[in-house]
């Protein structure tokens, strides 16, 4: 596929719940005041726990000043194209050109059915919202009255009116292929959603709406596409999509952008992180998006994550990442804080083994019970995220402060646990390394690289510590101490084999006491 060139959007997809209306109204004003370019709100008339679509959007107009509102997406069986494009009219006259019209062919036909509206089969709904699109591009082209014939949807001598405030797109909500097509030859903008078009289906699916645009005399540029994406915000990566830092995200939509041609990227938020969500999505993932495309579109280099280095691993520079420093900023979110790939290693025999009853058996024996500690801390945390979220779902007193007293009960075990592998640190900078340090030079840089991965650690176990108390005062997010536990554990356990496999042998054949 392609990149079409167009400017590059974002934005957020937010759901019109009556309950905790206050709420919905705070984050679009806040998506509006630090630059998101685009709200989308859903539009199910028939589902009374929602807010009207169209009279929210024309508040959030008026309480909103630059971004850009659109239905996401309006349900056409239940709001007639001729009131749907005069609807969409006066909001965008009104919101001082800022509306644009997402549309879609109508689906949960029980549900449509029971407010009085059709029920239509695929085929039928595909043609009705043809039918519709001509209605609502007749009615907003100045001109003598329209005729327009049709199954589903007609205009008998209509006067046109009123015209937006500029050229106003009719963005198509679609998947299958006749949908698709009718995107391709009718539709100003494609709005797919991960959800249910997932990255890997992207491609084919494009591939229908640009034959189809061409067949129709048309450029398939014309047609925008606005990716609606959920994801989850994470220090540490995964293989998914969309999890992990906002240096992932960056590269993973700046890819859907320069292969796929997606120029908007809509957020779906909702719960108790949706305004962290949001800040960081606009904040932080969308200026790396634009540079890395903008620099694509000139021929430059590719895209940049928080810490400068670019996708393969070097600094922008084109240098290779320095040899990690035993003091000064540490950088626990790097993509190698502990510097694996630059640790020094001494030679060893063949067989070398550790002796029993020897320091280096000893060591490792120390080292299990860390291992196994470790993996309580990973099952508390598991056990306090699974009771945090039936607590949000229930929202129940009770159950927040039975939530309380197990952050209680997890902080005070991490900070046992904070003790005994910090102890266990100092004995080994204090008195083991010196000794291996004098009665084997060769030693010295493994033992100072062991040193800095202990402060490394220490900077983690402090970092863990500081989380679960914001999180005890009701102040934290959860998904950090998440982070920093996995962040711990993979660090812990990377170090804890690196020791093993360059000190057992020494500590045994030079007979070191601790």
């Amino acid at each position: 596929m392609t990149d079409y060139g167009h400017d590059l959007r974002f934005g957020a997809f937010l759901t019109p719940t009556a309950e905790g209306h206050d709420d919905l109204i705070r984050l679009a004003t806040l998506a509006d005041r630090i630059g998101m370019d685009l709200i989308g709100i859903q539009d199910h008339p028939y589902q009374p726990a929602f807010l009207d679509t169209w009279t929210l959007l024309s508040h959030l107009a008026a309480r909103t000043e630059r971004v850009t509102l659109f239905p996401h997406v309006a349900n056409l069986p239940l709001r007639p194209p001729a009131v749907l494009a005069r609807s969409a009219a006066t909001l965008d006259i009104l919101s001082g050109g800022r509306a644009e019209l997402g549309i879609g062919a109508g689906a949960f036909w029980d549900a449509i059915a029971a407010l009085g509206g059709p029920r239509r089969t695929p085929g039928e709904a595909v043609d009705a919202l043809a039918e519709a699109i001509t209605v609502i591009r007749s009615l907003w082209t100045p001109g003598p009255a329209a005729d327009v014939p049709g199954t589903y949807y007609s205009l008998d001598g209509a006067r046109p009116g009123p015209s937006p405030a500029h050229p106003m797109g009719i963005w198509i909500g679609s998947y299958k292929k006749r949908m698709l097509e009718l995107t391709g030859r009718a539709g100003d903008g494609w709005l797919p959603s991960s959800m249910y078009a997932p990255p890997d289906e992207l491609a084919e699916m494009s591939r229908v709406i640009d034959d189809a645009a061409r067949a129709a005399g048309r450029d398939p540029a014309a047609v925008r596409r606005i990716y609606t994406v959920t994801g989850r915000f994470s220090r540490l990566a995964s293989d998914g999509f969309l999890t992990g830092p906002p240096g992932l995200w960056a590269r993973q939509l700046t890819e859907l952008a320069l292969t796929h041609g997606m120029s908007g990227f809509v957020l779906a938020v909702s719960g108790p992180d949706a305004e962290r969500d949001l800040r960081t999505f606009t904040e932080e993932v969308a200026p790396l998006v634009r540079d890395a495309v903008s620099a694509a579109r000139g021929g430059m280099s590719p895209v940049r994550t928080e810490s400068g280095a670019t996708e393969g691993g070097a600094t922008a520079n084109g240098n290779t990442p320095a040899v990690p420093e035993t003091s000064g900023h540490i950088d626990l979110w790097s993509a190698d804080p502990l510097g694996e790939a630059t640790r020094p290693r001494i030679p060893k025999p063949p067989s070398a083994v550790a002796r029993p009853g020897g320091t280096g058996s000893r060591l490792m024996g120390i080292h299990a019970h860390l291992r196994q500690e470790m993996r309580q801390i990973i099952d508390a945390v598991s056990q306090v995220a699974a009771g945090r979220q039936d607590a949000a779902t229930a929202r129940s007193m009770i159950n927040s402060l039975t939530l309380r007293q197990n952050y209680w009960t997890l902080g005070s075990f991490c900070t046992a646990y904070s003790r005994t592998l910090t102890t266990h640190h100092t004995i080994e900078d204090q008195f083991m390394f010196p000794e291996l340090r004098e009665k084997q030079e060769s030693l010295g840089p493994v033992v100072e690289r062991l040193e800095h991965e202990h402060e490394v650690i220490a900077e983690a176990l402090a970092r863990l510590d500081a989380a679960l108390v914001t999180l005890v005062q009701d102040d934290g997010q959860l998904g950090e101490v998440q982070d920093l536990t996995q962040l711990l554990e993979r660090i812990l356990i990377s170090h804890l084999a690196y020791e093993e496999e360059e000190l057992v042998e020494p500590l045994d054949r030079l007979r070191i006491n601790v």
